[in-house]
């Protein structure tokens, strides 16, 4: 016997995991990325540690016009449509199964943990949206549900299940200590959409881009945004972490900024319909400037370059005072 997980490589998701372990059947671990959640090495290493198969899917090209920008059941408190994510993360794992030869489906979720989202009517929603519903068991609160399919006919002993109820993470901790498990992160959201941040990014966002790329989201997660006018956003990296991924997103109608003689942040202009105008290269140049060791220079010489010219020039530019700079998004 064989089931699929989805596996988060939180302390739920590998506690369920190890309740069906303990009941001799295998199991492999799906892990679902997009640019808002997922993919660490962290969770892979947790799948090792557990001795399952581990295999990590990236659903970004499909899951942003289907889920993201068309739920069913809409959006929690920020950019989040938790209901619509999770039913879309069970049918793929759904689809999978006959490839893997699995019987049914695993989920770390614990009802009541998020009150939108886990309550009784919100899985029933899940299953039913997923369109394999019967075949999700919920090892940590299977006993506080209906009965599914892999409990009905007897694959899992419905008895030796759990009924874990509530936020409180006290039995979870007293399973992770018999179990000995030890590396898995703290509990909390884990996704960029529930964070008030990240969401009024992508709203902006939406205002000029009505169906993003994922690789035109990614840019989001990273550095201070300013808007230097409508659909010509500004990223300025906060450390060389994210300088070298800034680097990495760049696209080909980007433009790059960089002090040239001083240590300071890579930036990046995306013109998102517009083209750039000569009075956007020089607000951008005087932002970087400011946040770069020149700031207090009378002049600062900014490097403004763009990988798909292969060219560079140099721009004399003022730094901005602190009072002067934009907003940030």
């Amino acid at each position: 016997m064989r089931a699929l997980s989805l596996f988060s490589g939180g302390l739920d998701s590998q506690l369920a995991v190890k309740i069906i372990q303990e009941q001799g059947i295998e199991v492999i671990g799906l892990h679902f990325t997009t640019p808002f959640f997922g993919g660490s090495r962290e969770i892979s290493k947790a799948a090792s540690d557990l001795g399952i198969e581990f295999r990590e899917i990236d659903i970004s090209e499909d899951y942003i016009p289907r889920v993201l920008l068309n739920p069913v059941y809409g959006y929690g408190k920020n950019f989040n449509p938790c209901i619509d994510c999770h039913a879309y993360m069970l049918n793929w794992a759904g689809k999978l199964m006959k490839e893997y030869e699995a019987s049914f489906i695993i989920t770390g979720e614990v009802v009541g943990q998020r009150p939108m989202s886990q309550n009784r009517s919100a899985l029933n929603a899940v299953d039913k949206l997923s369109g394999y519903k019967g075949l999700v068991l919920r090892p940590l609160s299977a006993r506080l549900l209906e009965e599914s399919i892999p409990e009905k006919e007897g694959w899992v002993d419905r008895e030796q299940l759990l009924d874990i109820n509530g936020r409180g993470r006290i039995r979870q901790m007293e399973l992770a200590e018999k179990y000995q498990l030890k590396d898995y992160p703290s509990p909390g959201g884990g996704c960029l959409l529930t964070e008030v941040n990240f969401a009024r990014r992508l709203r902006h966002l939406l205002k000029y881009v009505s169906a993003p790329s994922p690789r035109e989201m990614q840019v989001l997660r990273l550095g201070r945004h300013f808007y230097l006018r409508d659909g010509v956003l500004l990223v300025v990296g906060r450390n060389k972490s994210e300088n070298e991924r800034l680097a990495n997103l760049n696209m080909d109608d980007d433009v790059l900024l960089k002090v040239a003689d001083r240590p300071g942040p890579l930036a990046l202009i995306r013109a998102m319909h517009n083209n750039l105008k000569p009075e956007d290269l020089k607000l951008a140049a005087s932002i970087v400037a400011r946040y770069s060791d020149a700031k207090n220079e009378k002049q600062a010489r900014i490097k403004v370059f763009s990988e798909k010219n292969d060219s560079m020039d140099i721009m004399l530019i003022k730094p901005l005072a602190a009072e002067e700079v934009p907003a940030s998004v």
